[in-house]
């Protein structure tokens, strides 16, 4: 039964961003559903075969986070909201997400388990970049189910291309991870040199990694025909920040460490940013002032919205029906969302609801980095390089847009919260993965 629990979970993941990315009501009621159904499988075996129900204790710190929310949302519902309809809405959600993490830290619970899933989530972010290559390349049609009409913005299954840029750097970002965990380790690190770099990019490319490469190649190229300004610009300004740190913090580096990252850069954001037009996204983020946006506005206006209920905000899922009483001036488009999580979570949820929020964040971070230093275990260290990425990414991504707001991508950075301490915390007699290599 516990396998069957576990398959229901890679199911979910793989089908979270499928319906519309989970952001309109009725997608993510339905991965509600599916994730609420597949915690009622796990208390009946816990019932029936009178086994543990309850997650481990290094789990608590995450979990009593998100409780703590679902119980200000309830609060607000009750008293402050001035939607309590979209409260409602917001609590079910997180409810969602506290589920989906109970089931993670007790299934993912080996490391054979850790890597099954992370392959799920790398061939959930292939299907996608194919997808959204194939309705990009083909404008003529709609997508086949929902009939989105093309854009010259890769948007997949998504409704928003930037949502989906965000979902595919979170896939890249973990799939990286898994293949630095696959990289052979030495003791000293070696002078980087040009025929260093070939014989490894070689080495790579005729290895049993190559699939896993080959991928992620894809992932890219999913994400760079996206357009997305910050979405690219985020993800590759991130790599370089978490790879000039694991340097640091990486006790034995992986031998091909430096050749693997530099690989994304030239290979990557170079050669095959060129033969599927990077320009365009490099023209974007050149034609980019603060004259033609308008995000800048909507946070200066959203202010007032933060400073008349500090603590407890407007409600969750307010802000579309607060932040119009502010909006000073009509602007181009519809905002009914602040294009910035850090300003919309404070509004919604206010600072006792936001401040514990960035304190799972940035201690799911430090883990990260924790692990690389202390843990000698390859896998753990090279997941842990993939989480600290994808969740620099997001906190820089999260400056500019809402991609939180969709529920695939925030199921998937609580998963990536989970795996940051599970690969830190997990005991070394779960350790049940036998690594293809000799380190």
């Amino acid at each position: 039964m516990s396998r069957i629990i576990f398959a229901l979970l890679c199911v979910t993941v793989f089908l979270l961003p499928l319906p519309l990315g989970s952001y309109r009501p009725w997608a993510i009621l339905s991965i509600g559903l599916l994730v609420n159904f597949t915690f009622l499988v796990h208390l009946f075996n816990g019932l029936k075969n009178n086994s543990n129900i309850y997650p481990p204790k290094y789990s608590y710190f995450l979990l009593a986070t998100l409780l703590f929310v679902i119980f200000i949302l309830l609060y607000q519902k009750l008293t402050v909201s001035i939607d309590p309809f979209q409260t409602t809405q917001m609590l079910l959600k997180t409810q969602v997400l506290l589920v989906f993490s109970w089931l993670l830290f007790i299934y993912c619970n080996n490391a054979n388990r850790i890597r099954t899933l992370l392959l799920v989530i790398v061939s959930a972010g292939v299907f996608q970049s194919l997808y959204a290559s194939y309705l990009n390349f083909t404008p003529d049609i709609s997508s086949p189910i929902f009939g989105y009409a093309h854009t010259e913005r890769a948007i997949g299954t998504f409704t928003y291309s930037n949502f989906l840029a965000n979902y595919l750097g979170l896939c890249l970002a973990l799939g990286i991870g898994l293949l630095v965990s696959e990289l052979k380790r030495s003791s000293a690190d070696t002078k980087l040199t040009l025929k260093k770099i070939l014989r490894g990019f070689s080495e790579t490319m005729l290895s049993q990694k190559v699939i896993l490469r080959l991928s992620l190649i894809i992932i890219i190229v999913g994400l760079i025909l996206t357009r997305s300004r910050m979405g690219n610009s985020a993800f590759f300004i991130a790599l370089i920040i978490v790879s000039a740190l694991a340097l640091i913090f990486y006790k034995k580096k992986p031998r091909s460490f430096k050749i693997l990252i530099v690989s994304f850069f030239i290979l990557d954001l170079i050669i095959i940013g060129a033969i599927f037009d990077v320009e365009k996204v490099k023209q974007r983020l050149s034609e980019t002032s603060l004259q033609s946006e308008t995000r800048d506005e909507v946070v200066r206006d959203s202010i007032p919205l933060i400073l008349e209920k500090p603590f407890f905000g407007s409600g969750g899922g307010t802000f579309y029906t607060a932040f119009p009483r502010f909006q000073s001036e009509p602007y181009s488009g519809y905002y009914d969302n602040a294009h910035n999580d850090y300003i919309q979570f404070t509004v919604e949820l206010g600072l006792i609801g936001t401040i514990p929020l960035a304190i799972l964040v940035i201690y799911c971070l430090l883990l990260c980095f924790k692990t690389m230093k202390n843990r000698k275990t390859a896998l753990y260290q090279g997941i842990a390089f993939g989480c600290a990425i994808a969740i620099t990414m997001m906190l820089l991504h999260s400056s500019v847009d809402y991609s939180l707001q969709a529920g695939a991508n925030s199921m998937y950075f609580i998963l990536i919260l989970c795996l940051s301490i599970i690969t830190n915390k997990l005991p070394r007699n779960e350790h049940t993965f036998k690594p293809r290599h000799n380190y």
